[in-house]
């Protein structure tokens, strides 16, 4: 935890805020050590960054006075992330990840490789994404969440949605064997696509590439899913 974040409602005053959540409450003291008096990086969910002290510290709540919330977020990535839904562990790995990249518009895609049970798991239950979307920007020194968003259909989605998402912006398909290299630096607004462990099938590439996206690859190399989406984001933006 690189900063410590509240949302609007532990506020009771404009420079007053208290915290009662167990997880934070155990890094203050296990983590921090924290005593009253000290200064630590704090973050208006949604708003800006500062310095808050520490008035006081409980079993059941921490109370914070506001020095400052002077300093904007860091800028966003220029990037809407399709990916097709992982396995839960990965799941949760993938989200942290590209929330600390600065990724701030997610869809979690069904496609034909993507294990049906997957969409059964407790790890796509909105509280369990917000906590993951939590640790990210916490690690990032980040205070805007990304926007999640979960597409069971691969069809309606390539059919219906995909045409209005490539407005304006550049289609990029991540998968092996494509013919061209990811390129580097750009700057563009993207909507990047990246396939199950396995890889999309030929259908579904098909689809894609008449919708309007480009084929990319990162090499010769077969990497895991969280790997690929972190070395793509590295490479691209």
């Amino acid at each position: 935890m690189n900063v410590i974040l509240f949302p609007p409602e532990e506020a009771t005053t404009p420079d007053e805020f208290y915290i009662r959540d167990a997880r934070r409450l155990r890094h203050l003291r296990d983590v921090y050590r924290a005593q009253p008096q000290d200064s630590f990086s704090v973050g208006l969910l949604g708003g800006r960054l500062g310095k808050a002290t520490l008035q006081s510290l409980d079993t059941d709540h921490a109370r914070l006075t506001v020095d400052s919330l002077d300093t904007p977020p860091p800028p966003a990535l220029p990037v809407h992330l399709v990916l097709a839904l992982p396995r839960p562990r990965m799941l949760a790995r993938s989200l942290e990840h590209v929330t600390a990249l600065g990724v701030k518009q997610i869809t979690l895609l069904h496609t034909r490789r993507v294990e049906k049970s997957y969409w059964q798991s407790p790890e796509l239950d909105s509280d369990k994404i917000h906590q993951h979307l939590l640790l990210g920007l916490e690690q990032a020194k980040d205070t805007v969440l990304p926007k999640v968003t979960l597409r069971k259909g691969f069809r309606p989605f390539v059919e219906d949605e995909l045409p209005g998402l490539l407005d304006n912006r550049r289609g990029l398909l991540a998968h092996p064997g494509m013919p061209d290299a990811c390129p580097r630096g750009i700057e563009d607004d993207t909507l990047l696509l990246i396939g199950p462990e396995g890889g999309f099938i030929e259908w579904e590439v098909e689809k894609m590439v008449a919708a309007g996206c480009k084929g990319i690859h990162l090499g010769s190399r077969i990497l895991r899913v969280e790997t690929a989406v972190t070395a793509l984001l590295a490479r691209l933006f």
